[in-house]
């Protein structure tokens, strides 16, 4: 078999950001021969967490959110988001990811270097 297939329901869930939430990877430069992609998570943010204030140097980040509504921060402002919103953040760019609801929340992340 030349392609990868992969169960999502196989790949464990990892602390991310700190323990603040969870990621399953789906796929990664370890799959790929891109020397650009960086990586396919499936992010879950518990109630009432956030994925804190950081940025990722010199990669965009363009995140779906499956489930869900909450608040996204930059330097600007605040940004509410719900089920089907996508977010484009450019590399190099602080932000903040925060479920301010009772519910845990699933975004797909996909990264790019530049």
């Amino acid at each position: 078999m030349q392609i990868i297939k992969r169960s999502s329901h196989t790949i464990p869930k990892e602390e991310a950001h700190g323990g603040t939430g969870f990621r399953k990877v789906y796929a990664s430069q370890e799959q790929l021969k891109s020397t650009h992609f960086e990586a396919v998570t499936h992010g879950y943010l518990p109630a009432g967490n956030s994925f804190d204030w950081h940025d990722l140097t010199d990669t965009e980040e363009i995140m779906i959110v499956v489930k869900g509504t909450g608040k996204v921060m930059d330097k600007d402002g605040t940004y509410e988001y719900s089920e089907g919103d996508v977010f484009v953040f450019p590399a190099n760019v602080q932000h903040k990811i925060f479920n301010d609801s009772n519910d845990e929340h699933e975004m797909i992340f996909m990264r790019v270097k530049i």
